[in-house]
């Protein structure tokens, strides 16, 4: 019993090592870092995959049906310590497929007929008037695109599963990851699963990792936890979203901003008697010729 236990142990630790690309060893090594928790889970069932397709009239691309065939779902989580306390930060995250929901739920009988949904926000927008020359066409809100949730982010946006130019009662079958940012943009992130599930294992699942992505970027605050764990990626995505982020950065001119603040030069101090004795002597002898005057 023992042994079955131990060949267990050591056959899901094998599997981890591949699912996780080895990211948990590398994390275990960084200084400050503690708590590194990889959740077990079983594989999808073939059916499962099948019922989910059925229902939703999509294909799921073959490298995520591979993924779901080996583990229903990905969690790995990480916290640092900092001065005595566990402070979770990283969070990685693929829902199971129970958990793979559309991000547009079908509409009640009970709702009112003019109530908002996210299909009022869809409109139209060029590229140009976006700025991104060579950006691929966003997913749209309404029946054009079939939108399931991968991860929620921890509720600063949500990555996607994005089927576009879909026609009702016909079966989608070409998908793309895509982030929805909170103020309901779309940001394309990769064309498959495999280069978005490298791309997460990459970022170490840090906060708002994916804003490294959009043309505003992450937070200050995610910025710095960046520098700090992944400092050579951090660095060269904010060399190559220099100049989006133009657009959307107010540039501060210190020359400008601060021209009122300018230090006024001190007044000259007047020169006393003793350093000028030659208008000294002038200012006493007109004082003693308004004296003899007056006589």
């Amino acid at each position: 019993m023992i042994m079955d236990d131990t060949k267990d142990a050591f056959v899901f630790k094998g599997v981890a090592e591949r699912l996780t690309l080895g990211i948990t060893r590398i994390l275990e090594n960084m200084p400050g870092v503690v708590d590194v928790r990889f959740a077990e889970r079983d594989p999808a069932e073939k059916r499962t995959l099948l019922s989910w397709e059925q229902k939703n009239t999509c294909i799921l691309p073959e490298d995520l049906r591979d993924f779901y065939l080996t583990t229903d779902g990905f969690t790995l989580t990480w916290s640092v310590k900092l001065d005595d306390e566990c402070v979770p930060l990283g969070c990685m995250m693929i829902n199971g497929v129970g958990r793979l929901c559309p991000l547009l739920q079908p509409v009640s009988v009970f709702s009112l007929p003019n109530a908002p949904s996210l299909a009022d926000l869809d409109w139209e927008e060029s590229s140009s008037e976006s700025g991104l020359e060579r950006a691929p066409p966003v997913p749209h809100f309404d029946a054009r695109s079939r939108i399931y949730e991968l991860d929620s982010c921890g509720g600063n946006g949500k990555v996607c599963l994005v089927y576009k130019n879909c026609t009702p009662g016909v079966v989608a079958q070409h998908s793309e990851i895509w982030f929805l940012d909170r103020s309901l943009c779309w940001h394309f992130l990769t064309a498959t699963f495999t280069a978005y599930y490298r791309l997460m294992i990459t970022h170490l699942g840090l906060p708002e990792w994916q804003y490294a992505y959009t043309p505003y970027g992450p937070s200050p605050q995610a910025k710095q936890w960046a520098s700090l764990y992944q400092p050579l990626i951090f660095s060269n995505e904010v060399s190559q979203t220099d100049s989006a982020a133009d657009v959307f950065l107010n540039k501060l001119d210190p020359t400008k901003a601060f021209r009122g603040k300018a230090k006024v030069p001190p007044p000259k101090k007047k020169q006393s008697a003793q350093s000028n004795p030659g208008g000294a002597a002038k200012g006493q002898g007109s004082a003693g010729r308004h004296v003899g005057a007056k006589r």
